[in-house]
């Protein structure tokens, strides 16, 4: 749920004019920083609280893939109806749309999975993130991520932040593992799921 608000901060910061904006602090970046943030993070994160005390759900933390059943769903209505929003607007760039459609299909690719075997929601997540970082890299060779600090600017490339996220991927995976919340198998499937459907963005849009 997090993982396309973290790509519209990372887009908005190396490359603010895109998104018509001179910065992330201008108000038109502001209103769609929220928008997306309460679209794709605060209203499911509030339907899935409601289903634990609905029964619903058993868990918050959803360890049997039937409680996912119900998220999956949830989440799915919301991320298709942002990308509705963001086709109509038409000011977004194509980049982040293409983020959206592939997050989207992330969500409906895991929850048909899920009928069958269940699947790292963590994984896919990661794997998307991984793949989206390179797809900006490949899409806005030139951006780089400055931050003020100090008195001074630090400029970051995007391959140095593409490194970061690849360990914490990796981190995360071994983490999921060592919990015993998946098998190898479902990790892997579900690294596999998120960089597939970040791909699939890109060639829908």
């Amino acid at each position: 749920m997090l993982v396309l608000f973290y790509m519209l901060l990372l887009l908005m910061a190396v490359n603010p004019f895109a998104f018509g904006i001179r910065s992330m602090a201008d108000p038109k970046a502001m209103v769609l920083i929220i928008s997306v943030f309460a679209i794709t993070i605060l209203i499911p994160g509030i339907g899935v609280a409601i289903m634990k005390p609905l029964g619903l759900i058993k868990s918050l933390q959803m360890p049997d893939r039937q409680d996912r059943t119900g998220p999956y769903i949830v989440g799915g209505v919301f991320y298709l109806w942002l990308v509705k929003n963001l086709m109509s607007l038409g000011s977004t760039p194509p980049l982040f749309v293409k983020f959206a459609v592939g997050t989207t299909v992330c969500l409906f690719l895991a929850f048909f999975i899920n009928i069958f075997i269940k699947v790292s929601v963590h994984g896919s997540g990661m794997g998307g993130l991984v793949t989206m970082v390179l797809c900006t890299i490949f899409a806005w060779p030139d951006a780089v991520l400055v931050i003020s600090a100090l008195g001074g600017t630090v400029v970051i490339n995007l391959f140095v932040i593409l490194v970061a996220v690849v360990i914490l991927a990796g981190l995360v995976g071994v983490s999921r593992l060592a919990l015993g919340a998946h098998s190898p198998v479902e990790l892997a499937l579900g690294y596999l799921l998120g960089c597939a459907s970040a791909l699939i963005g890109q060639v829908l849009v």
